[in-house]
């Protein structure tokens, strides 16, 4: 059996992990630790470990853009409803 772990730390830790799990195999499991994201995946073969570690660290990027991007917009929202007074 093969083995690796990847540690990845974010802002959201939570947000991140919860948008990645959905495309984890029966292989693989993840976590969080504190703001660290932890993803155990164990394949048969080195070129099946490889493979799927490729497609993770690419899920992986896709998700901490989208919750990069999310912040981003929550922030901004806010921002702007800070700067607006209230209906009468």
């Amino acid at each position: 059996m093969r083995r690796a772990t990847i540690r990845t730390e974010h802002d959201d830790p939570e947000l991140v992990a919860s948008a990645i799990a959905p495309d984890n195999t029966a292989e693989m499991a993840t976590d969080v630790d504190g703001d660290v994201v932890v993803t155990r995946i164990e394949r048969e073969t080195t070129g099946g470990l490889h493979s799927t570690v490729d497609d993770y660290v690419v899920n992986l990027d896709v998700a901490t853009t989208v919750a990069q991007h999310a912040r981003t917009q929550t922030d901004a929202d806010e921002a702007s409803s800070d700067t607006h007074e209230p209906d009468q």
